[in-house]
């Protein structure tokens, strides 16, 4: 019997489920989401031929540009693709420093160059020409491959059981598609919808550290939320010991980074590669932050225990994961299964919250017949709508309101919302209004 608050229908404090609209059990959540995504992957996302054509050519032409630079300042020419040409160019023939060697040579991978980004300047050419060409490999060409006749890309959406509960999208993954800078906005562009219908995105504002927070009854992290303020911007105030307005992008950027860190069990290796410092400024900022919310210390460090206790962890819905690696002689072994212990609630968690809205949606969908409205694509924390110019106004009341009132935690639950002709040129029609004092 699971006695979890999301399937206690009598637990009203901890959850808030209209069980008279649904004909789903809570208790099994996965299997009653399985028809949803076999529907969504049937409607599919509509394509732009052109824009994808269009960036083909353009990347094309960059590439060549930059192969053109990166052999001007060598003087002669190497397969780019290749990461042993790569390592002898780098390594043998400019004599920069290798790092450790593995066994199958000295590393080119991201996180190397971007260490060594400074002493030569053809590191940043390559690390821009392996961008624009995953761009080329892993998108546009997959994408153009995988359209149907019906001018839509039909994604299939799995559950991942074995990890965190979430949905993934294989075939192609459109979960994956960039979404930062000019070539994320173009490759979005692709993605449209007819005439006489709207694109809606609504995505929740940071869930996983709100389930934290629930999790932890983190008093600073509950203020925080409650006043709607923007919580990197509090946690730089908390680590930097600083007024709002003396912080600083950098500092805020550090912040992000460090919270979201937090959830996945991030050690100090971990977060000087992601914020490229040392592992000294990492670990203090690491230490600073579990300072300065002993709450969050407290309910990582009884994860980790009753984790080992128990021999699994579990989700705010009861579900379990087991986690054998915690017993391990391997240091290695064992941190992975202390991470685990930490960011499978959270991640598990939000996840089922996700697709218990999810489900909400279709229910009052089916409800209200507003048949024409489709949910086609979702991305962790993001639902993506295919609407009725007509039927805009009742489906961003009905997705709003289900997906803030789905579960009832101890800080709401918030959402914001963008509309557009395309996935590329989304406008926000609903923000949440931040309190900085």
């Amino acid at each position: 019997m699971n006695n979890s608050p999301l399937s206690n229908k009598n637990n009203r404090e901890s959850v808030s489920i209209s069980d008279e609209l649904h004909p789903y059990n809570v208790d099994n959540i996965d299997g009653q989401i399985q028809n949803l995504l076999t529907t969504m992957s049937k409607v599919g996302f509509l394509i732009d031929v052109e824009v994808i054509n269009n960036l083909e050519v353009e990347v094309e032409d960059l590439l060549k540009k930059l192969s053109v630079r990166i052999f001007h300042h060598i003087g002669y020419d190497i397969n780019l693709n290749s990461s042993k040409q790569i390592a002898k160019l780098l390594y043998e023939d400019l004599e920069l420093p290798s790092g450790k060697k593995k066994k199958t040579g000295f590393s080119t991978d991201e996180v190397t160059l971007k260490k060594i980004k400074k002493l030569h300047p053809i590191i940043p050419l390559i690390l821009e020409y392996r961008t624009v060409y995953k761009l080329k490999s892993t998108y546009l060409e997959s994408l153009r491959c995988r359209i149907e006749e019906d001018g839509r890309i039909h994604s299939t959406f799995l559950l991942d059981v074995a990890s965190t509960g979430r949905i993934v999208s294989r075939d192609p993954n459109l979960q994956n598609i960039p979404i930062r800078g000019s070539w994320g906005e173009k490759i979005r562009k692709a993605f449209i919808v007819p005439c006489e219908k709207i694109l809606i995105a609504i995505d929740y504002s940071q869930i996983d550290l709100r389930v934290l927070t629930h999790f932890s009854k983190e008093s600073k992290l509950i203020e925080a939320f409650k006043q709607n303020q923007d919580i990197h911007l509090s946690t730089a105030m908390e680590i930097f010991n600083k007024k709002a307005s003396d912080i600083t992008a950098d500092e805020r950027r550090i912040a992000k980074t460090v919270n979201f860190g937090i959830i996945y069990g991030i050690s100090p290796h971990g977060l000087s590669e992601s914020l490229e410092i040392n592992q000294k400024q990492a670990a203090y900022f690491i230490k600073t932050y579990l300072d300065k919310y002993p709450q969050v210390k407290q309910y990582l460090d009884l994860s980790r225990q009753n984790a080992l206790k128990n021999g699994y962890t579990e989700t705010l819905g009861g579900e379990k994961r087991y986690i054998p690696e915690l017993k391990s002689k391997n240091h290695f072994i064992r941190s992975s299964g202390e991470r685990m212990a930490i960011n499978y609630p959270i991640q598990g968690s939000s996840a089922e919250i996700i697709k218990l809205a999810m489900l909400d949606i279709d229910c009052e969908f089916v409800r209200r017949k507003l048949s024409s409205s489709k949910m086609i694509l979702q991305i962790h924390d993001e639902l993506v709508f295919e609407v009725e110019n007509e039927e805009k106004d009742a489906v961003i009341k009905i997705v709003k309101e289900k997906m803030e009132n789905v579960v009832k935690l101890i800080i709401p639950l918030k959402v914001s919302i963008k509309e557009g002709v395309n996935w590329g040129e989304m406008t926000e029609i609903l923000k949440l209004e931040m309190a900085i004092k």
